[in-house]
């Protein structure tokens, strides 16, 4: 079946030297080419990792200072409303007490006004009675 001549061993040396040559050739371009891809995918990744970790740290630092600046501007607002309050209450205070100043002027001169009128009014009175107690009289009787 087999002849065991010169032929084996030279196939045999055949096969050793295509699968040397195909090892140069092909197999170690191909591995350094697949180790190179598989190093340059794990730098890229750590670097996306790397990147990743620092976004979410300046997330956390942007939102801590985001509700800093919220509280701060919440005290800011309920100081501002309290003092306005303040400002408020010290200008109806003020109102108040200038209408009850005029209020005071004004019921002064009504009273004022009504003492004048009185007067005015005694005069007439008295130059009225006076004319009737003449026309009743006479001028001669009235004057003595």
């Amino acid at each position: 079946m087999f002849d065991f001549d010169a032929t084996l061993p030279l196939m045999a040396v055949q096969f050793l030297l295509l699968a040397a040559m195909l090892n140069v050739v092909f197999y170690k371009p191909l591995t350094k080419a697949l180790d190179e891809r598989d190093e340059y995918i794990r730098n890229n990744e750590l670097g996306a990792k790397e990147r990743l970790a620092k976004a979410e740290k300046l997330a956390r630092e942007y939102e801590q200072q985001l509700g800093d600046t919220r509280r701060q501007s919440q005290a800011l607002i309920t100081t501002a409303q309290s003092e306005a309050q303040k400002i408020a209450a010290q200008k109806i205070g003020e109102a108040q007490q200038e209408a009850v100043g005029k209020r005071e002027q004004a019921a002064k001169e009504i009273e004022q006004q009504k003492q004048e009128a009185l007067q005015s009014l005694e005069q007439q009175v008295d130059a009225l009675s006076r004319q009737i107690l003449e026309k009743i009289l006479g001028p001669q009787l009235v004057n003595k």
